[in-house]
């Protein structure tokens, strides 16, 4: 159901890659809201997604940025005023990479050459994306930027490894970051802690289907799906959220405030 509540607003959505994909479903419900947006992915995902497919259902430029590049995402935020017709309204971080996941390295045979590319894709280009649009003056005074989480930023899940780190540094530069952005224009940043969702790359994780299966019983509301995440981020991005900043909002039905659930016991 759409209620306009982004009418006029413009944005930025990373990390689309295919119909599973978070960002797919943030898009499509932005711009049923009467978004106008543009999508970019690294150019290597890309060739593997349909983003462009996405692209064209939506209206919307897709322009490849890879966001660990300076140079990229000042081109991105360029050509996305140009094509949108204005400063950015809100802007979704949607972006996370593991090659020790990938390539099944342990928890305790970390290869850090990996592990600092896990960093720099999944955290720090958070801060780069961040630092470019403020160095740029490119967002709207009272936009929204929003950061996808995990409660492993918190909590231990051996087989997420280094991505859990990288979650909580994530969640950090929200913190950071948005102190500076909330004195410049009024802009607010904040991070949504989503429940284990069915997307391309949760599913790559080792285990991830039985401990979706435990979340999913451990929350009394059950996962929380993409799609439901993509009507969260459309509230963050629009008016109703305005004084809502620097938070770690969890949107996990209710997970991270349990300690034990009977439908586990009872099997």
């Amino acid at each position: 159901m759409s209620n306009n509540l982004l009418a006029g607003k413009r944005g930025v959505i990373f990390g689309a890659l295919d119909e599973d994909s978070i960002a797919w479903k943030v898009a499509e419900q932005c711009v049923a809201q009467g978004a106008k947006i543009t999508l970019t992915n690294a150019p290597v995902a890309m060739r593997f997604g349909g983003v462009q497919k996405l692209g064209e259902k939506l209206n919307a430029e897709v322009i490849p940025a890879d966001a660990t590049s300076l140079e990229d995402l000042e081109n991105l935020f360029s050509k996305s005023m140009e094509a949108l017709g204005g400063k950015i309204d809100f802007v979704l971080h949607a972006i996370g990479m593991s090659l020790n996941v990938r390539k099944n390295r342990g928890y305790t045979d970390l290869k850090y050459d990996w592990m600092q590319k896990t960093f720099d894709i999944s955290a720090i280009s958070f801060h780069k994306v961040m630092q470019t649009l403020y160095q740029m003056d490119a967002m709207s005074d009272w936009g929204s930027i929003v950061g996808l989480s995990y409660i492993a930023a918190q909590r231990t899940f051996p087989d997420y490894s280094e991505m859990a780190e990288s979650k909580a540094l994530l969640e950090s530069f929200a913190r950071s970051f948005g102190y500076h952005f909330a004195e410049k224009n009024k802009v607010r940043v904040n991070t949504i802690s989503q429940s284990p969702t069915m997307t391309t790359a949760g599913k790559g994780i080792k285990g991830f289907q039985e401990f979706f299966d435990y979340a999913d019983k451990m929350s009394p509301l059950g996962n929380a799906s993409a799609e439901a995440c993509a009507d969260y981020c459309v509230l963050l991005f629009s008016d109703l959220s305005r004084m809502v900043t620097m938070q770690n909002l969890y949107h996990d039905g209710g997970f991270s405030n349990m300690g034990m659930s009977p439908k586990l016991i009872e099997g």
